[in-house]
């Protein structure tokens, strides 16, 4: 199994800083690093991305966040190498967008819709669909919850103008990174910060803060007897679930994303993050 990493753009032979302790800990651990561009990779450029990856191995990614038919054309351009990634193309898509996974969480995450594309006729139905009351707003990837008020939160679904000047707002921030369409979910309170937890072949590897908050540590023996089996229906080979406690005590999906391209918070280690990692993956 390797490793593989973005390379720092002013040093392409290194791992990017922000990559390079986890690159540090793999190496110290047996594990075979290399790196790859991201920056051709997010060109479209992917056979010249990888051209420092060495040839014949099983490889996991751990990254900045790629467009799906960027990570397709990264796996393409591995597989030309004889290097095959962990994720395949089709699981990073269903772990990465949205609607990959809601239908299988459904039943542990806020009720959601979304649209194609970004038309407000679109719009106005996803969010005739949801209902009344409040919701967020996101795209099939990301929110903006760090401009809440002016492109997140939506007060009332009823109130169509506000609700598409939030709209408008969202897709103005997100720009070229905006993904497949808008979401819609409904509001539910929660009085926890979130808990980011690991996943490798259905099983939960590693319990820690989230990114944003990261000295926030997760309450001890959170229990994933509900969420478990749901997850392992998936079948994605590494995914992160991030939860927060709602005001009724019930702990509930926020996201679920691919796990490499997920954060790491600063409170794990790196050495602790790769020893969980590859304790639960295959070697």
């Amino acid at each position: 199994m390797m490793l593989l990493v973005p390379a720092n753009p002013l040093r392409p032979r290194r791992p990017d800083d922000h990559f390079a302790p986890e690159a540090h800990a793999a190496r110290a651990a047996g594990i075979d690093v290399a790196v790859v561009d991201h920056d051709a990779l997010a060109r479209d450029e992917a056979q010249a991305a990888v051209t420092a990856v060495p040839a014949g191995a099983v490889a996991v990614y751990r990254g900045w966040m790629l467009r799906s038919d960027r990570y397709a054309g990264f796996a393409d351009a591995l597989a030309a190498r004889g290097v095959t990634l962990r994720t395949s193309a089709e699981q990073y898509h269903r772990a990465h967008e949205l609607p990959g996974w809601y239908d299988d969480l459904a039943p542990v995450t806020p009720i959601s819709t979304w649209t194609t594309g970004a038309e407000r006729t679109a719009f106005d139905e996803a969010r005739t669909r949801l209902g009344s009351g409040a919701a967020v707003l996101r795209d099939y990837t990301k929110s903006m919850k760090h401009h809440w008020h002016e492109a997140a939160f939506i007060p009332d679904l009823a109130d169509a103008d506000p609700a598409w000047q939030v709209a408008t707002r969202f897709r103005e921030l997100r720009a070229d990174d905006f993904t497949g369409g808008f979401v819609l979910r409904a509001f539910e309170r929660f009085t926890t910060t979130e808990v980011r937890t690991w996943w490798i072949g259905g099983a939960c590897v590693l319990v820690g803060a989230h990114p944003d908050t990261p000295d926030d540590l997760p309450p001890t023996g959170l229990d994933l007897t509900t969420l478990t089996p749901l997850v392992a229906a998936l079948d994605l080979p590494f995914v992160t679930v991030d939860l927060a406690r709602r005001d009724d005590g019930v702990w509930r999906v926020i996201e679920l994303g691919d796990g490499q391209v997920s954060d790491r918070p600063t409170s794990i280690s790196a050495d602790d993050f790769i020893a969980a990692l590859w304790a639960g993956g295959p070697q």
